[in-house]
Formats: structure tokens, sequence, C-alpha cells
């Protein structure tokens, strides 16, 4: 393994379990954080998450009995990011159903952050067996993997190198994270560069991965299938939280899934697993209470 991913590694992987690849195709690997044991609780981060997002929530879950098991979608993390992959939303809760069927994780509490939500979703009516419930951080029905603002600034990704790198990237993930939260306390240098770890490793992967994501297109929608679901679904919504699950998208989630509550916790911005993690490990107890 190269000395750069071994470092990348050490920084942003959480302080207990233990991490490894599933490959789910020749040319495709997720990256999976273990640790603890029992009801399996699987965590999937968002467009600019990793394991690392979770280290505040793993230790609760495994504290209280939980097998906490994250998965990062390819292209997210220290997952594979090949150029010509499917990375539509409907790909990605397919390749994470496979990897939970290899670890025998079935009947899992799904907690999902942003847009992993929308991948949440999609596992649970198209695999129903792996998904015993659901809890959305901040995530609504997205269509795509990126948001039309996300897309836009894609057309800028060539240039990304001539302007700065890794540098670039960090300072506007830094500012985005300040952006959107609620006590930002949390948002350091030291952060920014874990949250980062992951497409430091390469950075031609990561753009040219970043591009096939915009460019994704779903071979199927989200909204027809919602009835579908038949997993409890619980929403936390921060509530000084600012670009979080837009309130259609929750009108939508309430007219159309089988059980749906949403929790406002206070205080907190688009990351609650930073900001208020004991309100994720308090959801996961109740979402099949």
């Amino acid at each position: 393994m190269p000395i750069l991913l071994l470092a990348a590694l050490s920084l942003a992987a959480p302080d207990s379990g233990r991490s490894y690849h599933v490959s789910v195709s020749k040319a495709e690997s997720l990256f999976v954080t273990e640790s603890g044991e029992g009801q399996p609780v699987v965590l999937i981060p968002g467009l600019f998450g990793s394991a690392y997002g979770y280290r505040k929530v793993l230790p609760l879950l495994v504290e209280n009995g939980y097998r906490a098991i994250v998965v990062e979608p390819l292209g997210i993390g220290f997952s594979g990011r090949p150029e010509r992959a499917d990375y539509s939303l409907t790909a990605q809760a397919d390749r994470i159903a496979m990897t939970l069927e290899r670890l025998d994780a079935r009947g899992a509490i799904v907690v999902a952050h942003s847009v992993g939500a929308s991948i949440a979703y999609r596992l649970a009516y198209r695999h129903p067996e792996l998904v015993r419930g659901i809890v959305s951080l901040e995530g609504g029905t997205a269509e795509s993997v990126m948001t039309p603002g996300t897309r836009a600034a894609m057309r800028f990704i060539p240039w990304v190198k001539w302007f700065g790198g890794m540098k670039l990237i960090r300072k506007r993930i830094r500012k985005s994270l300040i952006e959107t939260g609620g006590d930002t306390a949390w948002v350091t240098d030291e952060v920014v560069q874990a949250y980062t770890a992951g497409a430091a490793v390469n950075l031609d992967e990561t753009l040219k991965s970043l591009l096939a994501m915009s460019a994704a297109k779903e071979p199927e929608k989200l909204k027809p299938h919602l009835a579908e679901v038949q997993a409890p679904v619980l929403l936390l919504v921060g509530g000084a939280s600012k670009g979080g699950a837009p309130g259609a998208e929750i009108a939508l989630l309430r007219s159309s899934l089988a059980s749906f509550r949403v929790d406002t916790i206070a205080g907190s911005g688009l990351f609650v697993q930073e900001e208020r993690p004991e309100a994720v490990l308090g959801a996961v107890q109740r979402v099949t209470s």
C-alpha cells in the first residue's frame, strides 16, 4: 500500500475498529469501517464525507451494543474512483446492498447523511430485507448525486489543479462546513484535512470521478417508489441548519412513506453527527421502537 495512502488512512479512520475494502466488481471496491457487535447499524456518508465524519457516533453505537458499519459509496472517502463507473444513486444503493450481503448485515438500521439518504431510500425499496429502519441526517429525496449548483460548478473542475488543487478544495469545503453549521467550533484545519484525506490520495482520480458523478443518469426515479419503503424513517433536521433537506422534499416523504417522523435538533447545523452525535444515537434507538 502506498505510503501516502497509509498516512491518509491513519489520519481519517476512527480510533477503533477495522477498515478494509470490499470488492463489488472487477474495477470497483467500497471502503468499510466496522466496529462492535450486535444489531447492525450501517452509516452512509454524504458527497464530501467519509467514516471520519462518524467518528463521534461510532463509539456511542458500540458502547450501546450495536455493530457499527460505515460504508463509503463509490467515489467517496477511500472507496475506489473508477472514471467510467455508474455513479447514479441507484447503482450506489445496489453496491451497498452487495456489500451488506457479504458482511451478513441484513436487517440493519441505516444512518445516512445528506445525499446519502437518497441512497438509503433506494436501498430500502430495492433490497427491503437489508433495511430495518432509516435515520436520515438532513437528507431528502434527491434524484441526482449533485444539486444543480454543484453540477454547475463542475465546469471549473479542469482548472482545479491550476488554481490550487487540494488547497483550493479544502478552502471551499471549510467554507461550506462553516456556512451550514450551527456551533462550528469543530471545523478545524485538522478536521478539514481528514474530511478530504481520501480525495487527496489521487487528485486526478477524484476530479474525474466528480465529473462522472455530475454526468450520472438515474435509471429510475425515487419518487414513484417511496411508497414501497416499508422501513420506518426518522429525519433529523438541525435547528440552525442552512442547506438541508428542502421543505418540498420533506413534504413528499411525509405523504409517501408508510412511517415517517421529523425531529428538530436544536442548535445543530447540517452535520448533526458532528455537533450532536448523541442525538444520532437516540434516533437509532427510537427509529424501530
